[in-house]
C-alpha cells in the first residue's frame, strides 16, 4: 500500500466543550489506523493546547496542526500567531488555503513568508493551491489541490480530472505527498485515493462530525 495521508481541517469552527465531546465520540467511533497511514488534524489556534492535552491523554493517533500562521517573526504584531507561537501547540500548518487567498486577500508573496516562517521553527507545511499552476515554494512537505468550486460546495472535482492535476504537481516535486481537498466524504474518498497520483485528502465538512470522519478513515484504510 502507498503510503496515505488524511486530514481535517475544522475552519472556523467548535467551542472548547465542542471540540472535547467531539474527541471522545471520535475515539468511541475509530477503528484501528494503519501504520502506513498518517492522521493530521488542523483546528482553530484556541483550541490547540486543549487539543494537545487531550489527544495525549486519550492517547489518540492524530497529529495536530494548525490552521494559519503569521507572516512576520515575534513583535508588534497585534493578533497574528508566530510560527514560534505555533509550534509550541501543533506539529503542522496549513498555509495557502483558497478561503483565506479569497476573503482575506492573500498572495503567492505574502503565503512565501509564512513558509519562512514556519520553516525556521521546524513546522510542517500543508500547503494549498487551488490549480497547477499555482506557484509553490520547494520545501514545503505536503500539497493540497483544493479547486475552488469544491470548497464547501458539495460538488467535488472528479478523481480522474484531479489526479491529473495532482500528477503535474507530482511531477513538479515528486518526492512530495498531494493530497485533494474539496467536498471529501466517506462515500467519495476511496475514488480519490485510488488514484495513481493523490496520495490522501483534506478534508473540511466531514471532519467537523466524529463519525464521518472515522468512517472515511475507515474507508480509506
Amino acid at each position: 500500500m502507498k503510503p496515505l495521508v488524511i486530514a481535517g481541517n475544522w475552519k472556523s469552527n467548535k467551542t472548547t466543550a465542542e471540540a472535547l465531546r467531539w474527541l471522545q465520540d471520535f475515539k468511541r467511533d475509530m477503528t484501528p489506523i494503519s501504520d502506513y497511514m498518517r492522521v493530521i488534524l488542523c483546528v482553530p489556534f484556541t483550541l490547540l493546547y486543549t487539543m494537545k492535552e487531550e489527544v495525549k491523554v486519550k492517547e489518540l493517533p492524530i497529529i495536530l496542526g494548525a490552521e494559519n500562521v503569521s507572516p512576520f517573526p515575534e513583535g508588534a504584531e497585534t493578533g497574528e500567531e508566530s510560527a514560534r507561537m505555533v509550534k509550541d501547540l501543533a506539529d503542522w500548518v496549513i498555509i495557502g488555503h483558497s478561503e483565506r487567498r479569497k476573503n482575506l486577500g492573500e498572495t503567492d508573496d505574502l503565503l512565501f513568508k509564512k513558509v519562512v516562517q514556519a520553516k525556521e521553527v521546524g513546522l510542517k507545511i500543508i500547503y494549498c493551491v487551488p490549480d497547477e499552476k499555482t506557484r509553490i515554494p520547494a520545501n514545503v512537505n505536503i500539497v493540497a489541490y483544493e479547486p475552488v468550486f469544491a470548497i464547501g460546495t458539495g460538488t467535488s472535482d472528479t478523481p480522474g480530472h484531479a489526479n491529473e492535476v495532482c500528477k503535474i504537481i507530482k511531477n513538479k516535486f515528486p518526492a512530495t505527498p498531494v493530497l485533494y481537498g474539496g467536498s471529501t466524504s466517506p462515500d467519495n474518498v476511496v475514488s480519490y485515493i485510488q488514484q495513481s497520483a493523490i496520495d490522501g485528502v483534506l478534508s473540511g465538512g466531514a471532519s467537523l462530525d466524529p463519525e464521518k470522519f472515522a468512517d472515511l478513515i475507515a474507508n480509506a484504510r
